[in-house]
């Protein structure tokens, strides 16, 4: 199943059902008003109703499929040994592969969702970079949960793309002011469930600039699979329905480009991950107030 917020031609959202190139909308009074309260389970979709015609996805303004999660995003840096090297190659210090899943988070404040603009201010950062990354939803959530049951606490899957301004990274010496500016985490383009996904440790992820390919890798390369930090993760903090992971990015980034590359005003940014699909988003110069 694939399930999506979108912008209703009133006024709020609505959940909808994506079904091949269209949306089917809220056909019943058990229909859940929000991705949230149907993670949660308030509110069903029934599978019967993918029969139904649906509007086109043409005509609908989808929006990130969970605007506010309960927390800020987790996010996990680290997390692909190409990528570690190729960040080594551009410091005078050595960067290490890490013996513990390497944490860090996004306030909801930087989510946006499909077609959104990246909004980037010369005023904080002249240094924007990409890093696609397959986001995991939380469905059920739990404390001190096991790795080998860790997949069974999945919702479902989306794209994450993991802005980055690497001047304030460096400049501030952590990765958190430089990773939370607002409109640095475009997710979407929907949330697809667990049986059309088969192995999230096998999936094929790209992010293209223009159409020019970046990044190009599969989620068997990462060092910390999703069940273990989903297992290290809740050792310490209670998951909850809805929470979101931001998996790790692949090498490709701008920054680690010879020579080094980050976005302007007017590029095209996509995220593509096999079986989920794309998030596409164009970068936009803040107009000076």
């Amino acid at each position: 199943m694939r399930y999506a917020t979108y912008a209703k031609p009133d006024s709020g959202s609505g959940v909808g059902l994506i079904v091949g190139d269209k949306l089917v909308e809220a056909a019943t009074s058990t229909w859940p008003r929000t991705m949230l309260q149907l993670i949660r389970g308030a509110g069903t979709i029934d599978r019967s109703h993918s029969t139904e015609a649906g509007i086109a996805l043409a005509g609908v303004k989808l929006q990130a499929p969970i605007p506010v999660p309960p927390k800020n995003i987790f996010c996990i840096g680290r997390n692909y040994t190409d990528h570690i090297n190729e960040v080594a190659a551009t410091r005078s210090f050595k960067e290490y592969t890490p013996e513990y899943p390497v944490f860090f988070t996004k306030p909801y404040t930087t989510i946006i969702g499909p077609e959104d603009e990246i909004m980037i201010d010369s005023k904080f950062s002249t240094e924007i970079d990409w890093e696609a990354e397959l986001a995991v939803i939380i469905g059920v959530g739990g404390r001190h949960i096991e790795e080998k049951d860790a997949l069974k606490h999945v919702f479902g899957y989306t794209c994450a793309n993991d802005v980055t301004a690497r001047d304030a990274q460096k400049n501030h010496e952590q990765w958190f002011l430089g990773k939370s500016f607002d409109t640095s985490c475009p997710l979407g383009p929907w949330i697809v469930t667990p049986d059309e996904i088969g192995d999230p440790q096998n999936l094929d992820i790209q992010l293209r600039v223009n159409g020019e390919v970046k990044q190009h890798a599969n989620t068997s390369q990462m060092i910390f699979s999703i069940a273990q930090q989903i297992a290290w993760l809740s050792k310490s903090i209670t998951l909850e329905p809805g929470d979101i992971i931001s998996t790790g990015t692949p090498s490709g980034v701008g920054f680690a480009r010879k020579p080094p590359e980050f976005l302007k005003a007017g590029d095209i940014v996509e995220v593509e991950i096999q079986y989920i699909g794309i998030l596409r988003n164009k970068v936009t110069q803040l107009k000076a107030k």
